[in-house]
């Protein structure tokens, strides 16, 4: 070990120690973001790229575990990504596909699915699915993997749900506009039922949302960070949960 690990090794420490609980976020996103740059940098290609930032997603919820993290919901797939070229979404998907059996073998976390899973491959959505579905059972952090997910196609899916089930209870148009209500769409996201995220990370020193959590986002924290998602480190991560702490939460005040 080098000193410059050792001196990491204390730094690590000393902002773990320096950390409140009580300050901490419930719900981390993630945009993980920089795949292709960092294989790019590395000599690689984008297959590596999209393989060494699915390795990082066990590491991510391993430290969201050991801080008490209760959500974690993280981007893997949007739906702009669907549209480059057959081989790259296949490599993505392959990356995204065993990243989920190993997690759900690993039985450590519950796992869910969150995206459009129709606009998938019929095997791919099949394999996602069966993976989430084995770890309905376990107790503790739950892991979000947004696959096929944007967050213009999330309103839009809500919105189509909610129009469904009104009309299959027999209300007019009329009458759902005449009442609707935020709790309503709400009910009809991907995310239904869980805590809005209090804390959305985004890699690669890109700083915008990109449509991540449109609706859910609306009063997180937000941090943004240069290292592109495979070189992100555990002590990348740490400062991110400072920054979090040290925050004055207002909710929009």
């Amino acid at each position: 070990m080098g000193v410059s690990d050792l001196a990491y090794g204390v730094y690590e420490r000393r902002l773990v120690k320096r950390l409140d609980p009580a300050k901490l976020p419930h719900h981390v996103g993630a945009i993980v973001d920089g795949n292709r740059r960092w294989a790019k940098g590395a000599g690689a290609n984008y297959e590596l790229g999209y393989q060494a930032g699915a390795d990082k997603i066990s590491e991510f919820a391993e430290w969201c575990d050991s801080l008490g993290v209760e959500i974690v919901t993280l981007w893997l797939l949007s739906t702009d990504n669907l549209q480059r070229s057959p081989e790259e979404v296949a490599s993505i998907l392959a990356a995204v596909e065993n990243l989920m059996d190993r997690l759900a073998a690993e039985r450590r976390w519950q796992i869910a699915v969150i995206g459009n899973l129709d606009m998938l491959p019929a095997e791919s959505a099949a394999r996602l699915k069966r993976a989430a579905e084995s770890t309905s059972d376990i107790v503790g952090m739950r892991v979000n993997i947004c696959v096929g997910y944007g967050g213009r196609q999330e309103l839009t899916d809500a919105m189509r749900s909610l129009l469904l089930d009104q009309a299959a209870n027999g209300r007019s148009l009329e009458d759902v506009a005449s009442t609707l209500e935020v709790d309503d769409i709400a009910e009809h996201l991907y995310t239904k039922g869980q805590p809005d995220p209090d804390l959305v990370i985004r890699t690669s020193g890109e700083q915008r949302l990109s449509g991540f959590l449109l609706w859910q986002s609306v009063h997180s924290e937000f941090y943004f960070s240069d290292a592109l998602w495979p070189a992100f480190r555990h002590v990348d991560f740490l400062r991110a949960m400072r920054s979090y702490a040290l925050r004055q939460r207002r909710f929009g005040a």
